[in-house]
């Protein structure tokens, strides 16, 4: 029991006591005087004792208090001067008035006091002007946590260094989960003999497991095509730093022997389980190869994803029975829909429309009530030219709604068709990707972090040259493939613009696509038509390309003026015209596209890749075919931030 309490008590015993016994003597009074009078001698002899003793217990009392005032002031100068907690005194002007001698040692200075902030704490200042109670703050090698007394101007500092450093270890030590993949090692392998297909072997796993040895990497071959690596994120680090050179050491080497044989790799990193980190390995994995390969995947904790590589166009496919096996699982998909609503991208091109009367033929052939979106006011001129022939030459045009009228129609059991895009920001009218839970994707971009949400089937195959390509190709798998002179135009135009008259991202499928449309009447000069210009069109990009600087590795930019605006086509194809100029590798074209917005139009020929540059400006594309659109920056604003960019990426930034 603390002493104040036992003095207290004492005091309280007394009292009680003198009364108790007062009452007993009058009682023995009542009865005997004589005993009366023995009791109050006793009781007065009693009551000098404890008065005595009490006198007694206070003095000693005091004694102990003031020997615990004593003990206690030297513990509070001890723990004041002495104990490692910082602390200091500051006046008005940011001056020291007084520091205690552990923060002196921490500054390493021979004395505080009369110092400026300036000089030995700039880092304190902003906690002051910003009124900040609390903050981390770097001291020489130290890392203090620091409180600020804005009434006193006082400061507290803890040193949590350890603390610091200990959680930097074990961020450090989190295990990372790769999966890395031989992207055409089938096609690659499929005639080669064994001694050749060894040889090949040998090289790859000889460069792989050195990689691995030189970051400290588990690697473990699991398949003929595939390893499975276990690091940590400290390593990771290491290997974003380099970014991730096996890519272009793989492909490298083995086009020295005349193979194209590409990596990719798969990163799971941030999750709170292995399990967990497996499967964003195999999801990143997947978003790589839906990209193109040659490429680095990673999903971040935060959702975003980080891309590196992809230098190379994607090498194209052999086989036809994924084609095949896509067209009548959608044939399906469309049977078994009361409708089927089919949508491209904003600011439609040749390309979107074509795919979409495609998809509108096969949902016909398969007898299933189909609508095209789209918004007629918004669309350029070699699809207004397009849309006369449909409403002049065939019976579809009543299948083309407005995005107002496809809202207002009854969506229960329907199917939404998105082509040429898989991005739902970019689509027509996105509340209809929102409402139907039925939902095919077909495209033939690289798959970027966007995505549309649980689509019951994905075509999307980056080495095809248009999304008409593949939409034809699912043609030629229906059980009726009749299509007339329009629609088989409107396919042929839409291979024809994306493909730059077949001179760009064509493959021997290309051709095979565009030999059966051919077939089927495709009208080239009628193509020839509708991507025809005017005159005033054609003067406004000669004026674009006289303004055209070369910058650094053959990049070729020119930019519109201030207060003019172009149409997202003709910045377009004044991309591909600068392409076409000697010693120009890559084009950029910068304009406005509205009062509020600006594009840029990218294209390159293959050795630098634009989908990276413009993904870092909120863009996408293909490697040599790519785009963006940016609000609330001017044009010489827009010019800075990509020449920014462009230099990050030559300088081997490919995140």
């Amino acid at each position: 029991m603390p002493i104040f309490l036992r003095n207290k008590t004492m005091g309280t015993l007394i009292v009680l006591l003198t009364i108790f016994i007062g009452l007993f003597l009058g009682i023995f009074f009542f009865y005997n005087h004589w005993m009366g009078i023995i009791g109050f001698v006793i009781y007065v002899i009693i009551i000098g004792f404890i008065i005595k003793e009490y006198f007694k217990f206070k003095t000693s009392t005091k004694a102990y208090i003031q020997t615990l005032s004593y003990r206690i002031n030297k513990v509070g100068e001890e723990a004041f001067l002495k104990m490692p907690i910082g602390i200091m005194l500051i006046n008005d002007d940011y001056y020291i008035d007084w520091a205690n001698p552990y923060l002196v040692s921490c500054f390493k200075e021979e004395k505080l006091v009369g110092r400026s902030l300036y000089d030995i704490g700039d880092h304190l200042i902003p906690m002051i002007k910003q009124e900040l109670e609390e903050d981390i703050v770097p001291i020489d090698e130290r890392i203090f946590h620091v409180y600020y007394k804005k009434e006193e101007k006082l400061f507290y500092f803890f040193d949590i260094t350890k603390q610091v450093h200990l959680e930097k270890k074990y961020e450090e030590e989190k295990p990372v989960i790769a999966i890395v993949y031989l992207d055409n090692y089938d096609e690659v392998t499929q005639g080669m003999n064994d001694e050749t297909r060894g040889s090949l072997n040998s090289r790859v796993t000889s460069l792989l497991n050195q990689w691995a040895n030189e970051y400290g990497i588990y690697l473990k071959r699991i398949s003929s095509d595939r390893f499975i690596a276990f690091f940590n994120e400290r390593i990771l680090r290491l290997l974003e730093d380099k970014k991730f050179h096996i890519l272009d050491d793989v492909r490298e080497t083995t086009m020295k022997n005349h193979i194209s044989l590409t990596l990719s790799i798969g990163v799971g990193v941030g999750g709170s389980s292995l399990p967990e980190l497996g499967t964003l390995a195999q999801s990143s994995l997947d978003l790589a190869l839906g990209r193109g390969g040659d490429q680095v995947a990673m999903k971040l904790p935060n959702g975003k994803v980080k891309f590196y590589g992809g230098k190379t166009n994607p090498m194209e496919k052999r086989t036809r029975v994924r084609a095949r096996v896509i067209s009548h699982a959608l044939a399906e998909l469309i049977q078994e829909s009361d409708r089927v609503f089919i949508m491209g991208h904003k600011h439609p091109d040749l390309d979107a429309i074509g795919a979409s009367i495609g998809v509108l033929k096969i949902s016909e052939l398969n007898n299933t009530e189909a609508y095209v979106i789209l918004d007629k006011k918004d669309v350029e001129t070699g699809v207004q030219r397009l849309m006369k022939e449909v409403r002049e030459r065939t019976e579809i045009y009543n299948r083309f709604i407005s995005p107002e009228e496809a809202l207002e129609m009854d969506i229960d059991n329907a199917l939404l068709v998105i082509v040429d895009t898989h991005k739902p920001s970019f689509v027509i009218e996105e509340k209809l990707v929102e409402r139907i839970e039925r939902v095919v994707v077909i495209d033939h971009h690289r798959r970027s972090e966007e995505f549309v949400r649980n689509p019951l089937l994905v075509y999307m195959e980056p080495y095809a040259s248009s999304t008409s390509e593949l939409v034809t190709e699912l043609l030629e798998y229906q059980p009726a493939r009749e299509i007339n002179i329009v629609e088989a135009t409107a396919l042929l135009a839409g291979i024809i613009v994306d493909t730059k008259s077949f001179t760009l991202r064509t493959g021997s499928r290309t051709f095979d696509a565009a030999s059966f449309l051919r077939s089927k009447g495709a009208d080239t000069v009628l193509v020839q038509k509708l991507l025809k210009e005017d005159v005033n069109t054609y003067l406004k990009r000669s004026r674009l390309i006289e303004k055209v600087q070369i910058y650094q590795n053959g990049i070729a930019i020119t930019k519109g003026e201030s207060e003019s605006v172009y149409s997202q086509i003709l910045i377009a194809q004044t991309a591909d015209l600068l392409l076409t100029m000697e010693n120009v590798e890559a084009s950029f074209v910068i304009a406005n596209l509205t009062d509020e917005v600006i594009g840029i139009s990218a294209r390159s020929l293959g050795n630098i890749n634009v989908q990276i540059i413009m993904e870092q400006m909120e863009g996408g594309g293909h490697l040599t075919n790519a785009a963006t659109q940016l609000n609330g920056l001017s044009i010489d604003e827009v010019e800075e931030k990509l020449l920014q960019v462009i230099d990050e990426y030559l300088e081997g930034g490919n995140e």
